[in-house]
């Protein structure tokens, strides 16, 4: 698929690493050396994922981060090209490419240790590029795996620009005050949830709490993603809980970047929040069933022969 340089719709700022694979049978104890069942080596990184969620599901997609000058910073820029994300605003840099271990057991939970590499270095230079890449953009999606400060600068050019900001805040950590306010919507898991609203997340109910308190910090819509067990999101029109696709999991590496890249293509074709959130479910669904992180990310016609996401019902965030 050829990247549309000209008018990307979905701009994502944000992290590039080389993802190390190991299957286990479970997560050996301290001091113990345990056999891997097998190793693979994928493309990731929360934005470059994020980016490639997204432009399989047929946005036109940029990147703006950084790689080292390495044979994983080659692969990781020629990757995203392949599948058409605009990847001309990714820069070389000194620093090694990052690198994130994983770990994923048999019951295809994942553990993941991250070197950051050249993801630590972006910053001034980085916000330049993306300028550059905003007159057509619509959405702008964040992570928390470059500096903070860097992340800070791209939300307040982005919001200034009219364009939607999709922060997602993981790795998990406290955020400036100043944030949120610019943040259009914000998609955390139950574990960020709790950390940024100081709730116990554990049903239903109590994330529709933890999202209504957070936004009041200033999103317009706060998603919170609970794997099995749904979606519930909080706006304007009050707290929904979405169900999940029933599916046999068996990696859930990048399961909530398959999901918000999702959501941004649907947001840049202009369907409405609810609609994100469906496609974002049937995609994370499919991702799931299959090993890796970009690997397993599910293109547009792909989606097609899953079963709807039910209609939201309403949760009473007590």
């Amino acid at each position: 698929m050829k990247p549309d340089h000209a008018t990307p719709e979905v701009v994502v700022f944000g992290s590039l690493n080389m993802d190390l694979v190991l299957r286990v049978p479970r997560v050996p104890d301290p001091g113990e050396t345990l056999q891997a069942r097998s190793f693979m080596s994928n493309p990731g990184g929360k934005g470059a994922n994020q980016a490639v969620a997204c432009a399989r599901q047929g946005a036109r997609v940029a990147i703006v981060g950084r790689v080292g000058n390495d044979a994983f910073g080659l692969a990781l820029k020629a990757s995203l090209e392949a599948d058409g994300v605009d990847a001309r605003q990714v820069a070389t840099d000194a620093a090694s490419t990052g690198v994130a271990l994983i770990m994923v057991d048999d019951g295809a939970q994942n553990r993941i240790a991250l070197s950051p590499g050249a993801n630590a270095s972006v910053g001034t230079e980085d916000i330049g590029r993306l300028r550059s890449t905003l007159a057509t953009a619509r959405i702008v999606s964040l992570q928390l795996e470059v500096p903070m400060a860097a992340v800070c600068e791209a939300a307040a050019i982005a919001h200034a620009a009219g364009c939607t900001v999709v922060l997602n805040p993981a790795p998990a950590q406290a955020l400036p005050d100043t944030l949120l306010p610019l943040v259009g919507i914000l998609v955390v898991n139950e574990t960020e949830a709790a950390m940024l609203s100081g709730m116990t997340v554990g049903d239903t109910v109590s994330a529709a709490c933890a999202a209504a308190a957070l936004r009041q910090r200033g999103p317009a819509h706060v998603i919170l993603t609970m794997g099995a067990h749904g979606v519930v999101v909080a706006n304007a029109e009050g707290s929904r809980h979405f169900e999940a696709l029933s599916v046999r999991a068996v990696d859930t590496t990048a399961a909530g970047d398959t999901f918000i890249g999702a959501l941004c293509a649907a947001l840049a074709r202009k369907a409405s929040i609810d609609a994100g959130i469906a496609l974002g479910i049937q995609a994370a669904a499919l991702s799931v069933t299959k090993a890796g992180a970009q690997a397993s990310m599910p293109r547009r016609q792909d989606l097609a022969a899953l079963p709807a996401v039910p209609p939201p019902r309403p949760v009473v965030a007590r």
